[in-house]
């Protein structure tokens, strides 16, 4: 196969490498300490802690734009078109490039403000006061506006949307979501039409917290979660963290003693993340090329085992009598199609993360047309719980009692997350797109699903995504592993096809 044609150099990639496996380790160095503030750091630290991870993002920063990192680059050359050194070149050279636009004062000034703004939303939220976090929020969005303003983008909002999903886009977000819209919003009105029991009231009651750690530690190792590359804690907001790595890929979750629910979906939530880093090829540690390729793909697989699995009669069917066991005063008695429709009981909700999977992208949208209001100077922070109200009674017809329960729910923009939320959305559509694939390709998937098997499933994921971290693009990795690019039309046929028939359309 010929070559591409080059400046005749092409030289050894060691020093490169070398360079880029410091500057991630750094960058783990401050996932370690950011897992530690969010777990098990006493609240005094946070100061101190806010400047650990503001010196590392300044030294990161600094050896990433340096003149000798710039000078490697220049001299690498090219590689064989879609070989690992190929993907790695183009991955470095991305990085280095949006890096020198950016000044280090500004990386370290966004560390550090997002470090104690984290630590004020735990405090706002606890008491329902927005006045605690308001200030610290804009600071955080005054420098992300600032950290726009330097980077390429047809909208100022373009440039926090390609830190989580490389090529994303304001416009192609807001055609997405207009064609979501305009299948889920009536969908949404059928159902409500014909809500009548409380289907969810299984669900709540008196749950013991260690019976639901130990029940959910079951399920995801069922999964193929690999506890010998991982733990589980807990945190205010729950989430997954790797540090360069498939060998230590950490989650958390959180537990509510009145509602199964909580819990249960968030440690499958989490661990479809932890999964996808696992199964990250281990010749990619330390390199660009590793960790998940956009954080749309990574919801994808968080998505596709929390909703397409651990939400189907094929899981209930093997895990319903392992549930009641656990529980046996609350769900001895439930029999198994109560539990299914229990867990896809739809009702609108004030909290994103306890949604049903029908109004769940009615939240995204939510947060997506405020982070876009922000960016474009119509709205100010200090009106956003207003705005935020006003949102949620026009999409979900019910209003916030308290800001935790509104604007005060997440955490994403205490930690400068803006442009992430609307990866739920497309790892929602892309995880019935995968998941559909999987089936297509290993038809044995769903009759192992009944018997608490996964591993057709799993291994299919590893072979067509997991496997290949960052090397590939994120639509041409979709491409491959479908056969066709990112599209709506699966994933609302699959929400039309599974609530119609839950609740008789």
């Amino acid at each position: 196969m010929a070559r591409v044609p080059t400046d005749g150099i092409n030289r050894d990639l060691g020093p490169l490498r070398d360079r880029l496996a410091t500057i991630g380790d750094l960058r783990s160095a401050a996932s370690v300490l950011a897992w530690d503030r969010q777990t098990y750091m006493p609240e005094g630290g946070v100061r101190g802690r806010a400047e650990q991870l503001a010196s590392l993002a300044r030294v990161a920063h600094g050896m990433l734009v340096s003149p000798e990192t710039n000078r490697l680059l220049k001299d690498a050359g090219e590689r064989e078109p879609g070989s690992d050194d190929a993907a790695f070149l183009r991955l470095a050279r991305r990085q280095h490039d949006r890096a020198v636009m950016l000044p280090e004062r500004l990386v370290a000034d966004v560390s550090r403000a997002t470090a104690l703004a984290e630590q004020a939303w735990i405090s706002a939220r606890e008491s329902s006061e927005w006045s605690l976090f308001a200030p610290h929020l804009e600071r955080v969005l005054a420098l992300k506006r600032e950290e726009a303003g330097y980077l390429d983008g047809d909208h100022p909002y373009d440039a926090m949307l390609d830190r989580y999903d490389p090529g994303a886009s304001t416009k192609r977000l807001r055609i997405m979501f207009d064609e979501l819209k305009a299948g889920i919003v009536p969908l949404v009105r059928d159902v409500s039409a014909r809500l009548d029991e409380d289907r969810a009231a299984p669900l709540r009651g008196s749950f013991d917290e260690r019976a639901q750690e130990e029940f959910g530690r079951e399920v995801i190792s069922r999964f193929g979660y690999d506890w010998s590359r991982g733990r589980q804690d807990r945190a205010v907001h729950p989430f997954c963290i790797n540090f360069g790595d498939p060998d230590d890929v950490r989650i958390t979750t959180r537990f509510d003693p009145m509602r199964l629910s909580v819990g249960l979906f968030a440690t499958c939530h989490e661990a479809g993340h932890a999964l996808y880093e696992q199964g990250v090829d281990p010749s990619y540690s330390r390199t660009p090329l590793s960790g998940g390729v956009s954080m749309g793909v990574h919801e994808s697989q968080s998505r596709l085992w929390e909703n397409l699995v651990a939400r189907s009669r094929p899981f209930w069917s093997f895990f319903h009598d392992g549930l009641g066991a656990a529980f046996p005063d609350v769900l001895g008695d439930v029999d198994l199609e109560t539990i299914y429709r229990a867990v896809n009981a739809v009702r609108p909700s004030e909290i994103r993360t306890e949604a049903d999977e029908l109004t769940y992208d009615l939240h995204v949208l939510l947060r997506f047309e405020l982070e876009l209001a922000l960016f474009e100077d119509d709205l100010a922070v200090a009106d956003l719980p207003e705005a935020w109200n006003a949102k949620m009674a026009e999409y979900l017809g019910i209003i916030p009692d308290n800001d935790a329960l509104g604007v005060l729910q997440d955490t994403h923009w205490a930690i400068g997350y803006f442009g992430y939320f609307p990866s739920y959305t497309v790892g929602n559509v892309l995880s019935v797109q995968l998941f559909e694939a999987a089936v297509n390709g290993r038809p044995e998937t769903m009759l192992q699903m009944e018997r608490g098997e996964f591993d057709a499933l799993l291994d299919w994921l590893r072979e067509n995504v997991h496997r290949h971290g960052k090397k590939y693009e994120p639509d041409d990795l979709i491409s491959n592993a479908t056969g066709h690019p990112p599209k709506t039309a699966p994933y609302l046929k699959y929400l039309q096809r599974k609530f119609g028939e839950l609740y008789g359309l």
